[in-house]
């Protein structure tokens, strides 16, 4: 795709002292507060990034702070049993998450002495961790000088550069942009600005403090509509499989459900195999447990 008004990534980079400057002081007058900001406890950052991951920010903050009250730390969760956990997760959604973070618990108990890792390779290995989420815990409990990359920033890299960027480019650019100094406000500051000035729809140009630094500046083709992971829909919600999974499992959530009335819970009392399926598919991911013509949460009977 061709460039909307010449400027490159290499150019970019080299407008990188102006950019950070302006984008730095905006962030220090208008970053939003957040309860997962002012801590840099490796456990509370990633609590706070496993949350967040595919939830909007308004239904992350009044859990997140009640969790860190209940498993203030890696051994409160991980000698706690998965079932509490999902009880408290309904509502977050995804509760894949939840098993997830649950065993992430377990293997810091086990394999780091109770201490989340700090480098990109250990994190990775927790389960549910990916690379986004294992750069967010360096950058924002240890302050790393790597790039925080998600769909948002994606965003406003590719709208910076005038280009589509694939993740691998995108996430390459956002390393070469971050300032050494200050790398926590500096990725902060994207979030904010991608979530308050360059949204996906009417972004606000006029008000951007870094729209000098900007290629497209909301004139001819968004550059960001064909950049890899950037413009990508969720599926429809209402009737699909994660709604149903939903309905279970806030079921499950006040007590044991018959198995025989789950399709009634799900709402898929005329749809059995879809029904079924979802059942075992829940079961297979050790979010339910199946027993005497019973479905249970997570390991209820352990």
């Amino acid at each position: 795709m061709a460039k909307t008004s010449g400027k490159s990534r290499t150019s970019l980079i080299a407008e990188r002292e102006v950019l950070n400057r302006r984008l730095l002081n905006w962030a220090t007058v208008f970053a939003r507060d957040l309860p997962w900001r002012t801590t840099r406890d490796p456990w509370s950052v990633l609590v706070s990034e496993v949350m967040l991951q595919q939830t909007q920010v308004s239904r992350v903050q009044p859990k997140y702070l009640e969790f860190l009250n209940l498993w203030p730390t890696p051994q409160h969760l991980a000698d706690s049993e998965l079932s509490d956990l999902l009880v408290f997760w309904v509502g977050l959604g995804y509760p894949r998450r939840a098993r997830n973070l649950h065993s992430a618990a377990r293997q810091i108990r086990d394999l780091h002495s109770g201490t989340v890792p700090s480098t990109l390779p250990e994190l990775v290995e927790l389960p549910g961790v990916g690379p986004y989420t294992a750069r967010a815990v360096m950058v924002f409990a240890f302050e790393t000088k790597v790039g925080v990359v998600d769909t948002n920033v994606g965003r406003l890299l590719a709208r910076w550069s005038g280009e589509s960027l694939q993740p691998g480019t995108a996430q390459r650019l956002a390393d070469a942009l971050v300032p050494p100094d200050d790398p926590w406000l500096w990725n902060q500051a994207l979030f904010d600005l991608a979530a308050m000035i360059c949204t996906r729809k009417n972004p606000q140009c006029f008000e951007c403090p870094v729209a000098s630094c900007c290629s497209w500046r909301g004139t001819g083709l968004d550059p960001a509509s064909n950049s890899a992971g950037v413009t990508k829909k969720q599926s429809k919600f209402q009737g699909s499989d994660r709604q149903a999974r939903g309905k279970l499992m806030r079921g499950l959530a006040v007590g044991p459900v018959a198995l025989a009335e789950a399709s009634i819970v799900m709402g898929l009392a005329d749809e059995p195999n879809r029904s079924d399926r979802l059942v075992q598919d829940l079961h297979s991911e050790g979010l339910i447990t199946i027993r005497d013509g019973f479905l249970l949460l997570g390991d209820s009977l352990k």
